[in-house]
């Protein structure tokens, strides 16, 4: 076992705890990820964990929550500094890609989750994130189809589908070369292809 944990408030220890279980699931197949695991990475008892949890499913559903939030706090963080909507996409784009760089068990969390059967809670919060990321990408196709900026006849569903699987794609790629940090370098040109084909026509 690591070095005994100190102590900590409840809140940060929760915090602690989703930032353990995203470590590990960059590590190996997050299904595989118990909570001894978990307590194991933080320096603590599994009696110690279950004192903040009651079951590996209950931090699962605390680590949706913390990837949600953070993730869609970025990418409006980086739409909202763009001088216009295509600019905002680029931003949102790189955003993601910089947040999945440093947090490459998060992917790898989100698509365990997707083959999932049944209806799980942590399903549902995926499904959830990937609603409220569509609406605000449609937003900015809208946006920048009244601007002139993109193909006034572009479908904006459709483009919010490919925007998110090109992402998906990168990141199925480099999980497969097990170098996630390299889809920094290959996130530009994927984007500018994407760009070219949902641009204003001349």
């Amino acid at each position: 076992m690591n070095e005994r944990a100190p102590y900590l408030p409840a809140e940060e220890r929760r915090a602690a705890t989703v930032q353990a279980m995203v470590g590990l699931a960059a590590e190996q197949n997050p299904a595989d990820i118990t909570t001894t695991a978990i307590a194991e990475r933080m320096g603590l008892t599994q009696g110690a964990l279950f004192r903040h949890f009651r079951s590996k499913d209950a931090i699962l559903e605390e680590a949706m929550s913390w990837i949600s939030q953070r993730l869609l706090a970025r990418v409006q963080a980086a739409a909202e500094t763009a001088a216009s909507p295509a600019a905002a996409l680029e931003a949102m784009f790189t955003a993601h890609i910089d947040f999945i760089a440093r947090h490459p068990g998060v992917p790898r969390m989100l698509f365990g989750e997707l083959q999932r059967p049944g209806k799980t809670l942590p399903k549902k919060m995926v499904q959830a994130l990937l609603r409220q990321y569509t609406t605000r990408l449609r937003a900015l196709f809208e946006a920048g189809q009244a601007l002139g900026e993109f193909d006034p006849a572009l479908d904006v569903d459709a483009a919010a589908v490919l925007f998110i699987g090109t992402i998906q794609g990168l990141v199925m790629q480099s999980l497969l070369a097990g170098k996630v940090g390299e889809i920094r370098r290959d996130a530009p040109a994927a984007f500018a292809i994407y760009r070219r084909g949902i641009g204003a026509r001349r």
